[in-house]
């Protein structure tokens, strides 16, 4: 049976998660338990609130290292939310500058837009070829955020021990002056902006995208 893990460092809406997965026919199990966040055939890091102190919380319980050695065996990763964009370089917030886990070249910043957060459904500019978008490529889905990426470099990651392809699928949505990435793909690398458990069918048929490639 397919086995997933929900990264439970405590941010996030963990639970819708869980239940999304379990529909899904996926064992799913919510964890900070490394030996298992390593182990699942996936993982999923959520996360809620702001970017320095969803990236405090994911090192006190060793979150940072479990993604990295998980990429470095070629096991799958979903970054949700602020669980994507901690995988990037740099957060700025607040007036203040965090570091992320930088496995992803760029930084996430403020939404130029005149209604902050971004809330609710939205379209997206599907990459080509994204294993993720599949058969969704022109549906909807559900957005909770004030910060996004707004760019997106595939690092050489060499300083991890992680050796990735080259080439990375990033789609796109825009809202208000901004143009940011919504969800992100490079090898076993997989991250969105937007929420996929609260986003129906689109977002189950993502999910079972994502399973797909373990």
């Amino acid at each position: 049976m397919t086995t997933a893990v929900v990264f439970d460092y405590g941010f996030g809406n963990v639970r819708s998660m869980v239940r999304a997965l379990a529909r899904l026919g996926v064992d799913t199990t919510l964890t900070s338990d490394y030996r298992q966040a390593l182990e699942a055939d996936g993982l999923v890091v959520p996360g809620v609130g702001a970017f320095a102190a969803c990236m405090e919380g994911l090192k006190k319980v060793g979150g940072d290292r479990v993604i990295t050695d998980r990429l470095r065996a070629g096991r799958a990763v979903l970054g949700v939310c602020v669980g994507e964009q901690v995988l990037f370089e740099l957060g700025h917030e607040h007036g203040e500058e965090a570091h992320g886990v930088g496995l992803i070249g760029g930084s996430v910043d403020p939404l130029d837009a005149d209604v902050v957060p971004h809330m609710g459904w939205d379209t997206v500019e599907a990459a080509d070829g994204s294993a993720l978008l599949k058969g969704v490529e022109d549906e909807r889905f559900y957005f909770v955020h004030s910060y996004a990426a707004l760019d997106a470099k595939a690092k050489d990651l060499s300083e991890f021990q992680i050796e990735l392809p080259d080439e990375q699928r990033v789609t796109w949505c825009t809202y208000g002056r901004s143009r940011f990435v919504a969800a992100y793909e490079r090898g076993p690398l997989f991250a969105t902006q937007f929420h996929p458990e609260k986003s129906g069918d689109a977002g189950a048929q993502l999910l079972e995208n994502w399973i797909a490639t373990f």
